[in-house]
């Protein structure tokens, strides 16, 4: 794919690109150097238009709210997708179904479903993401997980744009994973909840957000969750392994891990992607030398 390409097919499909983007100040850690080309597709149709044309012959990769990614320093080469703001809809339907787009947020779903007097979705307002996010990654906490409300996902394949549908009886979730493709885009999801008095959803809500200030660090550049805790047979906590491993006062330029809540990495000013990265390592390494257990990181890393 090449720059003229990319001119031509603004031109004729009336798409706007930007091209050696900066992409720090897009993700959380607030690390992150440019990208060759980036697109903000402002309906289906200029999406399902790129893919169908370039889908085959480009690196793509779709940025949500990226509350849980590290980018590389480097520039990008390829397409860096964000969907616009007609991605992020969020429709009410009968029987207290709740339609959303995949650019939504997680929080703004919750709100909307609290406001609408429907339960079951009071855990999203913990979570800093978007809902394409959360279906990759089956996103939860508190106990509950998207594939707990999750009725279906529409889905575009980024190799040729074609659209789809899949209920999620098709799909095999577990601890933040799904088999989902990875050669498809979200675009939108359908959940249930159970009709509540929205006094009720309130109460649970505020318990929620009181209970994550409490225990993780917040208003600082960080990717939420490093690793995920561990699924092979140890009752140990990630956190509990870190603090038992590591010493909390390890830095590498700028990245450090937070006093408040040690499986949290945060950027303390100008952190380079490689100071993050060599923290990751270093903490990797040492849980598994003083436990054995050979940690999985939550975060993902776009070198």
């Amino acid at each position: 794919m090449r720059y003229k390409e990319i001119v031509r097919f603004s031109d004729k499909t009336k798409t706007k690109f930007l091209f050696n983007y900066n992409l720090k100040n897009f993700n959380w850690f607030n690390i992150g150097g440019t990208a060759k080309y980036f697109f903000k597709p402002e309906s289906l149709e200029q999406l399902s238009q790129f893919l169908k044309e370039f889908g085959n012959k480009s690196n793509i990769f779709v940025l949500g709210a990226g509350s849980n990614i590290l980018l590389t320093d480097n520039v990008f080469d390829g397409v860096v997708i964000k969907l616009g703001k007609n991605f992020s809809n969020i429709t009410l339907m009968p029987n207290n179904i709740i339609v959303a787009g995949a650019a939504a947020s997680d929080k703004k779903l919750s709100e909307f479903a609290c406001e609408n007097s429907i339960g079951g979705f009071e855990f999203l307002s913990c979570i800093p993401g978007t809902i394409g996010g959360g279906l990759k990654i089956n996103s939860g906490c508190y106990g509950k997980e998207f594939k707990d409300i999750l009725l279906s996902i529409q889905v575009i394949d980024k190799r040729n744009g074609i659209i789809k549908t899949i209920p999620s009886s098709n799909i095999k979730f577990s601890y933040r994973k799904s088999d989902i493709n990875n050669n498809y885009i979200y675009l939108s999801a359908s959940f249930k909840g159970i009709k509540k008095e929205k006094a009720v959803i309130e109460k649970e809500i505020s318990f929620l957000k009181k209970k994550k200030e409490m225990s993780q660090p917040s208003k600082i550049k960080t990717g939420g969750s490093t690793f995920k805790n561990p699924q092979n047979g140890t009752s140990m906590h990630v956190w509990k392994l870190i603090q038992k491993s590591v010493p909390l006062n390890t830095t590498f330029g700028d990245a450090a891990i937070s006093e408040k809540h040690c499986n949290f990495l945060i950027n303390k000013g100008n952190a380079s992607f490689k100071d993050m990265l060599k923290l990751i390592k270093f903490i990797e390494k040492n849980v598994q030398s003083k436990t054995g257990v050979k940690l999985e990181k939550e975060i993902e890393i776009i070198e």
